[in-house]
Parts: C-alpha cells; structure tokens; sequence
C-alpha cells in the first residue's frame, strides 16, 4: 500500500476504514542471516538499509518492548549536520542528505522540517569560535551564516538581548537544519523494512548472547532460542547492559535527558533555537507545542523519567533567554536514557567477537543521526569494512588512544560531556 493525497482524501470520505496494518506482527524464525537486537530508529533503519542497499533480507529485528518506545521517542526531534571535527563533520552531512530524500524514499511522512537552527553566542569567545565552525560545517559542503546582533533581532525578537548575564552577540545559522517527528521516522523504516521482507519482533527480550569458538552463533531471547549468522547490537542507553551478555564492557555511561512540551500555541517560533551558556534548546512542533530540553542529570541511571533539579535547570534557561515562556503551561515531561561515550562521539565497529557489531555512544546525537548510522551499519555488517562517513567510529581508539573524536573539547571523560 503507498500513501498518496489521492489515498488519504479517498479514505477521509469514506470512514478511513481501509487503511491496513504497516508492519506484519511475526513469531519469530529459528534461523536469520542478520539479528538486530533494538527495534529504535537506529535499529529500524539498519534494517531497511540492509534490505534496500544490500538485498539482505533474512533480517530480525527485536524489541523488548514496543518499536519505537525508547529513546527515537524520547528527545527533542531536532535534525542538524552543524558538527566540527573531521569524523564527525562527514558523517552528520551523510545523514542531513538522507534525511532530505527520506520522505519520498520511505513514501511516508516524517513530518522533517528545515526551518532553519541557530545556535546563539553571548562573548567575542563564543563568536571566534561559532566563525571556525561555520567555515568547518561549509567546508565540509553543508550551510553555515555567521549572524551578528542587528541581523538576529528580527528573526527571534521574542529573545532577551539585553540579558547582563548572557548578553547576545549573535547566532550560526544553519538553515538545513530543523526537526521532524520522531514517533513518525519509527513508524515509517518499520514500514519500510516490513515491505522488504525483514520481521519486526516486538515483545522479545533478548536475554543471553551465544558464542561458540570467538563467534556469534545466535541470541537466547524470551521467545525462544534464535539463530544467527550476525548479531547487532543497536540499544542505545541499554548498550551496556546488552554487551554484558556477550561478555563485553563498554566504555558507556547511561545517563537520563529530560525533555519538556507546553500546551500548543499560535506560530511564535519560526526556528530552532539553541542557548549553549544555557545549555536550552527550542523549537515549536506542527501541532504548537514548544518543545525544550537542557542538560543531562549528570549522575548514571536506566530511569526514563526526570526529577525536579533538571526541571529546575531546564526552565531557569528558559526564562533568562525568552522570558515569554513563562506564560506557556508545560504539559509533560519525559526521559530518554543517553548512552555517554568518553570523547563525546559515537562507535559503530566490530567487536572481538566474530560477527557481533556494536552501535552505541550516541550521546546528544542520537536522533539526528537515524538515517546515517542505519546506512553505515548495514554497510559494515553486508560488506565488512567501515563506510566511508563512518572510519572514525572505532571502538579500540578508547583503549589505544589514537583517533579520539572530541568534538566537545571537554577531553575523554563522560562527566564532562
């Protein structure tokens, strides 16, 4: 079935009662070519493109819980390739241009908007070093706009200029940048990767790894024993917990994000608007909700849910960059389980163990990162070698050192990241 305006009136006439289910709902098989443990977007999207780019369809895809019920939609839907070292730069450009082709690509409607970012700076400081990102993020072949004050005011004069604390002296503007619908980028590689054959696997925890002579030979799950020739392990603040089982310790710390909606509201924020003194990040969904979040609690759980001293934190930035917010009621709140790297940067490779593949360490990235990370996955498990976009996520660079990525400049330690 493919969608089509066509489809969508016809169905609107006539009680939308012909609408079909988007995925099958499968038991699962004894045997696959390919195991992926984690039915998230990373997940889901190392699936399709497996199916798509590689003809490899003897694929599961499990799920301990329900597709899409972890951190794909728990975050804040915000899409960007702003990135500044080489590594990094590259692979956040491959997935901004598979994000512009998903809709058509996947025929359903992930709702991406580039409405344009603008991360916002508050010091000469601030403003050098915005002016080398932004000759980075166009190097590299993305946008970039260096905007100083006069020209900021009018495009966000909803902000406080003349905050004495944070004062703003001006924003880089990433017009390619922007946001989409997390729940809706699940639902839709879960479409796709049904329609190519792979079986979506819900309710199936998996609960032990078997390896047999330094190779993976399948996974214990609470649906029974399942055979595979390879095994991913693609769950993000759960990679931890998953490696365990294969006998693996990570260099990952989970931590909890909160993220925050408030009732919906008339068009007021025509952008995404990012507050770094603040650590605050907004923008306003299609249905008028604000949508923010801050910063990480900064201390290990596997709880999704927030506590009062991030919510804090998170509504005093608020105030002192848009004191307008104050008039807006908060909804909800919720927690995504962030899997911390140490140098800030994610690990998509192999593992010491023949036919096992990690993916992990997403860390404020993870959403962005959907489309890229499934496409460079599925490269590395159909051919072996590491995509080009992606040679720099190695998991050995934390034991020998060489390679560190540290897009923050906060040096290899989780706390500081």
């Amino acid at each position: 079935m493919r969608f089509s305006g066509l489809r969508v009136l016809k169905e609107g006439l006539t009680g939308n009662r012909g609408w079909t289910p988007h995925w099958r709902d499968p038991d699962p098989n004894s045997d696959y070519d390919v195991v992926i443990i984690g039915g998230g977007g990373h997940g889901l999207s190392t699936a399709y493109y497996l199916a798509r780019d590689h003809g490899i369809t003897n694929v599961a895809v499990l799920e301990k819980g329900y597709l899409g019920g972890g951190n794909v939609g728990r975050n804040t839907t915000i899409v960007r390739a702003n990135y500044f070292l080489p590594g990094n730069s590259e692979f956040y450009s491959h997935s901004l241009k598979l994000w512009e082709g998903l809709e058509e690509d996947l025929n359903y409607n992930v709702m991406h908007s580039q409405r344009g970012l603008i991360n916002l700076f508050h010091s000469d400081g601030q403003r050098d070093a915005f002016a080398r990102r932004g000759n980075a993020m166009l190097a590299q072949g993305d946008d970039a706009v260096l905007l100083g004050r006069d020209e900021l005011r009018p495009m966000l004069p909803y902000l406080n200029f003349d905050d004495l604390r944070f004062p703003i002296y001006g924003g880089l503007y990433h017009p390619r940048g922007g946001t989409a619908r997390h729940d809706a980028v699940a639902w839709g590689y879960a479409r796709g990767a049904d329609r190519r054959g792979v079986d979506l696997i819900q309710n199936c925890e998996v609960t032990g790894i078997d390896i047999e002579g330094g190779a993976v030979k399948g996974v214990q799950t609470t649906r029974g024993a399942i055979r595979a020739k390879k095994v991913a392990m693609v769950v993000a603040g759960r990679s931890s917990q998953v490696a365990a089982l294969a006998g693996m310790r990570l260099p990952i710390e989970s931590h909890v994000l909160q993220a925050y909606v408030t009732e919906g509201l008339k068009p007021c924020i025509d952008h995404v608007v990012s507050f770094g003194m603040g650590h605050f990040y907004i923008s306003q969904s299609d249905k008028g909700g604000l949508v923010f979040g801050g910063d990480l609690d900064f201390y290990a759980s596997y709880a999704a849910r927030g506590n009062l001293p991030g919510v804090e934190q998170v509504m005093e930035a608020g105030m002192a960059l848009m004191p307008m917010i104050g008039k807006a009621r908060v909804l909800r709140s919720w927690g995504g389980i962030m899997d911390m790297s140490p140098d800030g940067s994610p690990i998509i490779d192999k593992t010491h163990v023949d036919g096992l593949f990690v993916n992990c360490g997403w860390n404020y990235g993870g959403f962005k990162a959907v489309p890229g990370s499934g496409n460079v996955l599925a490269h590395l498990i159909a051919t072996g070698t590491h995509h080009q976009n992606a040679t720099g996520f190695r998991l050995d660079r934390f034991r020998t050192g060489r390679g560190i990525i540290d897009e923050e400049g906060k040096g290899s330690q989780h706390n500081l990241h």
